[in-house]
């Protein structure tokens, strides 16, 4: 099983690229499933229900979400009703919308999809995840309860990320890291089977102070002082994810592979000989 994941994306540059792209690349690498997190896709801060679905029209079969998941708050509506859009599992119980969920993908395997949050250097900072994902994956077992599970894990440091995916080694497919936007170099599969990365990157524009307009950024840095709000860069977007290979008799990855495309980044395709 193919299954290929975009990190954040990134204001309307980012989403447009998302929006353009992906159907096209659905067809060319012949993926199963699509998982593409959004939390950043309204101005730079949560997610719109239009936006969400537009994403879903393009081909993702899940929107995954993070930090910034209420900033719009008509998230706070839509999520109770929408299957396919998920928030950070360890939010506090009654908080709307779900953190995981099993899918469907287009060869017929059985996919769990969860959205966990790191609390290391990040707010707010939400319940242990390391607790909260031992009573979900309580009687799963791959490659017999479901065919993968699939974990978006959206956090600062990447120790807690590494730390916390060889904590489900060998129980879940793979663990890919967002929320920094800076796609990183070390995805390989760990001793167990579970596929890596610390940081998908995110699919904006890279001209930018990770996918916003470097001007206020850069001001707050030098002055200490705000003049504003972080407003994102609207220059040509890069995409930035993975593509993992799933067996599918034991449900763990065979194979983890970047895909960045477009302008600033060396390119890189999945499934490319």
């Amino acid at each position: 099983m193919r299954l290929l994941f975009l990190g954040d994306m990134v204001g309307k540059s980012g989403r447009e690229a998302v929006y353009d792209q992906l159907p096209g690349l659905i067809e060319d690498l012949k993926t199963d499933f699509v998982v593409v997190n959004g939390e950043n896709a309204a101005g730079g801060f949560g997610i719109t229900e239009e936006i969400f679905k537009r994403t879903l029209a393009a081909g993702a079969d899940v929107v995954t979400t993070g930090n910034h998941v209420w900033d719009q708050r008509e998230a706070l509506s839509f999520a109770a009703r929408e299957d396919q859009f998920l928030r950070p599992l360890n939010f506090p119980p009654g908080t709307p919308g779900k953190g995981a969920n099993i899918f469907e993908a287009r060869n017929g395997a059985r996919i769990m999809v969860m959205n966990i949050m790191g609390r290391v250097f990040i707010h707010p900072e939400l319940d242990d995840p390391f607790a909260c994902i031992e009573p979900q994956l309580d009687g799963v077992e791959l490659g017999k309860t479901v065919d993968a599970v699939f974990i978006d894990f959206h956090a600062e440091a990447t120790s807690e990320k590494l730390c916390f995916t060889h904590f489900v080694d060998g129980r879940v497919s793979a663990v890919v890291g967002t929320h920094t936007h800076v796609p990183t170099a070390d995805y390989h599969i760990l001793d167990g089977g579970t596929a890596y990365i610390s940081d998908a990157g995110m699919c904006g524009d890279y001209n930018s102070s990770l996918g916003m307009d470097f001007e206020e950024p850069l001001n707050r840095f030098v002055t200490k002082i705000s003049k504003g709000r972080f407003e994102p860069a609207n220059g040509p977007a890069t995409l930035s994810g993975v593509g993992i290979d799933i067996d599918d008799s034991t449900g763990l990855a065979t194979a983890i592979m970047p895909l960045r495309i477009g302008p600033r980044l060396d390119n890189a395709m999945p499934w490319q000989d």
